[in-house]
């Protein structure tokens, strides 16, 4: 037997042992703190020893085609740990980093990786070896036991062998409402590779911008690349203000051509995304005559979704085909992303043309004219090679043959496109938005809204468990989004990414069943210590405290927990200051009455996090049960029916925590004071932020005695406050006897001409109920 054939037959058998070994303990768990690789191995056996990399180390192959992926791992060390590798041709007997060119019965992104103590051996393709170095990587620990210590370090032995579940692990970036350089994509690129995601979603253009260079239509980017002024603070104030500047930026075709060599060298394929035909404000500006009515648009200097879209004619299908033939020539992945999202048909209403143009083609609606252009514009991009993938709303009016679905607005229209064998992308705002809070701190910076805090990142399966077998080999994967109305500069894009971006990848590459939060966590503890090398601004929210309520017999009882698996809870009542002396947190906190609480995680005398303040407002309903109707959206109903009653009234720019959100139904919720009280006043907290397509409902409120016979003579009603974008008071002036209160809330079924989310059902949140 040759030397080559005893080699391969040598990693046939490692496999089949390693398999046999770990078939039945694949849910077993290593040191966590030796082997903190995130995502999650798909098999490690750990070994005694450890192999000691420094700047004798030499990493060869007999392999040339394996350069770009060694020269990206030896730029890594450079530039994080300070060793310089060197790069040879001849293997030696010790220190040595191997990569083999034999891949048998590795998939395309598998790895085979041992570490001994007098080398390393890698087994793979070209992405498969890419990943390997990226495990060795994170496994580099310094051998003085400091992280922040310069040499020498360590890679701790084990032998792993691993591959990915989902072909598709992306991450988007929304470069439209904020420019990011050309370095900081790459940043981008780099982040992403270290964690193994192979799919970056560049979102290119939108109303507030166009980014990307066309050479055929220069305006694009001469005009559609810079806005006049941007709105400051949050877009739900009521009287909002800009600043002056003149902004904006654009990456020309040479910038595009550089980036995606980047990309190529970490096995990323990119995934532009030219916006169409909605938030499309700034193609409009730039080549008027694209939109239904001729007029001077503006690029928008505010967010929101916008009632000018592309008109549907000839010369827009024309411009389009030019400007993806210039799109197509410059990506060379299979999909091009066509958007599709948020389209108002207001201005396709009232054109003469559109409507002409629906006759023409036997068209009901404007969601089935939307689908014929969407057409249009798949068979285009099919005529160039290439394939569509839209948001979900290319669904409506029927989906276009070969078209994929990005499913955005939970995962009924992945569902459905997967049914209807179309390949899918999962990416529902309740787990894969990155642009919500991480926090309930009122520390955070801005965002804007929502509520995605690390371990509902983690908590995620894209494989919904309604698709049957057959159906769920056309989910290709998941991906976050980062949208940027509020995140004005690069440091923020790293905070809102880190560390969610480690949950998102392991959701992406383990198998469902092999994971566990507790365990991620721990791996996750050495990354910030990574994080802090590569001089990343991270989210520290883990340290943070958290709180959740629950009923009690005379109030609500308030736990508070931590998912840093270091320090202790401290608190103080009151509102009292708090230090490293401050009580112990050990059993859930009784609140009665009016209080304030405040807490921190400390280390000894150190304080770890920032503190977690909470006003509580006592009142008649304080802490009494709740029933409702019908549950709230599953996103937005984070602290269940005592949200209502919980003292705690909810805030703008809104958090999901502190609502309860309901969409295409009605509100009905009934307190149950216990007893029949005086009652003199109620007021309710209703949320109106129609850009978000959140209304505030018409409502009205009954009272009873006996929970049976309910009348609404006895209160009248006032608005406390109201604007268009704010929470809204509405106070109820009552005289009377109740045990029973039941408040009724209806919003639009379908979102009338004029307003955001026109013929979509609107969202109604309500906070805290008063009862005085």
């Amino acid at each position: 037997m040759s030397i080559k054939k005893r080699k391969k037959s040598f990693i046939n058998s490692l496999v089949c042992v390693l398999f046999t070994i770990t078939v039945n303990s694949s849910f077993a768990q290593y040191d966590a703190n030796r082997f903190p690789i995130i995502p999650k191995p798909a098999q490690l056996i750990p070994t005694d020893g450890a192999f000691a990399i420094n700047s004798q180390t030499i990493i060869f192959t007999e392999n040339k085609s394996y350069g770009k992926e060694i020269n990206v791992f030896r730029n890594q060390l450079q530039a994080i740990y300070g060793i310089a590798i060197q790069y040879g041709i001849a293997k030696t007997e010790k220190n040595f980093i191997y990569i083999s060119q034999d891949s048998t019965g590795l998939p395309y992104e598998g790895y085979k990786l041992q570490i001994k103590y007098e080398g390393i051996t890698i087994y793979g393709g070209q992405a498969g070896v890419l990943y390997a170095l990226q495990s060795v990587f994170q496994l580099i620990r310094p051998s003085t036991g400091s992280m922040y210590a310069i040499s020498p370090f360590s890679i701790p032995a084990c032998t792993i062998i691993d591959q990915p579940q989902f072909s598709w692990r992306g991450i988007h970036l929304d470069v439209s409402r904020h420019f990011f350089n050309k370095e900081n994509i790459k940043d981008y690129l780099k982040y992403m590779a270290l964690y193994k995601l192979n799919t970056f979603h560049w979102h290119l253009t939108d109303d507030q911008g166009w980014r990307i260079e066309i050479k055929k239509y220069p305006k694009l980017t001469s005009v559609g690349a810079w806005r006049n002024g941007t709105i400051i603070g949050h877009q739900g104030q009521a009287k909002p203000q800009f600043d002056t500047l003149h902004y904006g930026g654009f990456y020309t075709q040479l910038d595009i051509l550089e980036i995606i060599k980047f990309a190529d060298s970490l096995h990323i394929t990119i995934v532009p995304e030219i916006e169409m035909p909605g938030h499309a404000l700034a193609m409009l500006a730039a080549y008027p005559e694209l939109g239904c009515t001729q007029k001077d648009y503006k690029v928008a200097n505010t967010w929101g979704v916008f009632e000018d879209v592309l008109c549907p004619s000839e010369k827009t299908l024309s411009f389009l085909d030019d400007v993806l033939q210039e799109v197509c020539a410059l990506f060379p992945g299979k999909y091009i992303h066509i958007g599709g999202d948020e389209c108002p048909k207001e201005s396709w209403e009232k054109s003469t043309y559109c409507q002409n143009l629906m006759k023409l083609n036997n068209l009901k609606d404007e969601n089935e004219l939307q689908s014929w252009f969407t057409k249009k514009i798949v068979t285009m991009l099919q005529k160039k090679g290439k394939q569509a993938i839209g948001w979900d709303e290319i669904l409506e009016g029927g989906l276009a043959d070969g078209a994929a679905v990005m499913s955005w607005r939970g995962e009924e229209g992945g569902i459905a496109a997967a049914k209807a064998k179309h390949n899918v992308v999962m990416s529902p705002g309740t787990y894969c938005y990155f642009d919500h809070y991480q926090s309930q701190n009122e520390n955070e910076p801005l965002a804007i809204g929502g509520y995605l805090p690390l371990e509902n990142v983690y908590a995620y399966n894209p494989i919904p468990s309604i698709l049957k077998a057959e159906e769920r080999k056309y989910i290709l994967g998941l991906q976050a989004n980062v949208w940027t109305e509020y995140i004005p500069d690069f440091k923020q894009v790293q905070y809102m990414l880190f560390p969610r971006i480690a949950a998102e990848a392991e959701v992406g590459w383990a198998e469902n069943t092999t994971k566990d939060f507790d365990f991620f966590l721990k791996r996750l503890m050495p990354h910030f210590y990574l994080y802090d090398r590569m001089k990343i601004n991270y989210s520290k929210s883990i340290f943070e405290v958290k709180a959740t309520t629950a009923r009690a017999e005379n109030g609500i009882n308030v736990t508070l927990s931590t998912l840093s698996p270091k320090g202790k809870i401290l608190f103080t009542l009151e509102g009292k200051e708090i230090n490293y002396n401050s009580t112990a947190y050990t059993d859930p906190i009784l609140v009665t009455g009016n209080e304030t609480i405040k807490a921190a995680v400390f280390e000894g005398t150190i304080q770890k996090s920032n503190f977690y303040i909470q006003h509580f407002q006592s009142n008649l309903a304080f802490g009494k049960p709740v029933t409702l109707r019908k549950n709230p959206a599953t996103a937005y109903n984070y602290g269940g029916s005592l949200t209502l009653v919980d003292g705690k009234t909810g805030r703008i720019p809104w958090l999901g925590s502190e609502w309860l959100g309901f969409s295409d139904d009605t509100l009905d919720a009934t307190i149950d004071l216990g007893k029949e009280m005086e009652i003199h006043s109620i007021a309710i907290s209703f949320l109106n932020d129609p850009n978000s397509w959140i209304y505030t409902p018409t409502s009205s409120l009954l009272l009873s005695s006996d929970g049976i016979n309910f009348s609404s003579e006895r209160c009248q009603k006032f608005t406390l406050s109201m604007s268009k974008n704010s929470i809204e008071r509405k106070k109820y002036e009552c005289e009377s006897k109740a045990r029973y209160i039941k408040i009724i809330g209806t919003s639009y079924q379908s979102i009338p001409t004029g307003f955001p989310g026109k013929g979509n059902p609107a969202w109604l949140f309500i906070s805290e109920i008063e009862v005085n």
